[in-house]
């Protein structure tokens, strides 16, 4: 896959073309499913409706499509990065700027890769959470992190007022 394609699935539109992948629930890495998920197990906020079958299981599937997306993403991006490098070794007769594009592509698509595997690692982590222990409370104060936020943000690990805190530091 090409550099310049590679980086259009990293904006909105490749986060739209994986939710048009279908994958059902129960087909992730770990080999679980949502089904052995108890939506009644999972807490809510005060007011909040409580979670459904198919809630979860949209959630569910959601993280396996980031997985795989992600996990496309992460092998471009390295077959990127080792073109780069190849190519780097014969710049003789480069000028300046020549070097120095090279040097800003390479790291580009490096700081692409890390950023991916940190995602990579943070929906694997969701995906563990929701299949066993742990998901919707907040790591810091143990309350419940609100349905709203893990349907917008299956990954969140805080809830909104921990969260606020933590990038106020």
């Amino acid at each position: 896959m090409s550099t310049a394609r590679r980086k259009t699935s990293t904006t909105t539109t490749g986060r739209a073309a994986a939710s048009r992948t279908h994958v059902p629930a129960g087909s992730g890495a770990r080999g679980g499913g949502a089904e052995s998920v108890d939506p009644a197990e999972l807490p809510v906020r005060p007011g909040e409706d409580a979670w459904t079958s198919a809630e979860v299981a949209e959630l569910h599937a959601e993280l396996n499509t980031d997985l795989e997306r992600l996990r496309a993403e992460i092998e471009a991006s390295e077959a990127a990065i080792t073109g780069l490098m190849r190519d780097s070794n014969d710049g003789a007769g480069d000028d300046q700027v020549d070097a120095g594009t090279k040097n800003i592509n390479r790291e580009s698509e490096l700081a692409l890769a890390n950023n991916a595997r940190d995602s990579l690692a943070q929906t694997e982590r969701a995906l563990a959470r929701l299949e066993g222990v742990g998901f919707g409370v907040c790591e810091s104060c143990g309350q419940p992190i609100g349905k709203a936020r893990l349907q917008a943000f299956p990954r969140a690990t805080l809830c909104v007022s921990c969260k606020a805190k933590q990038e106020r530091r």
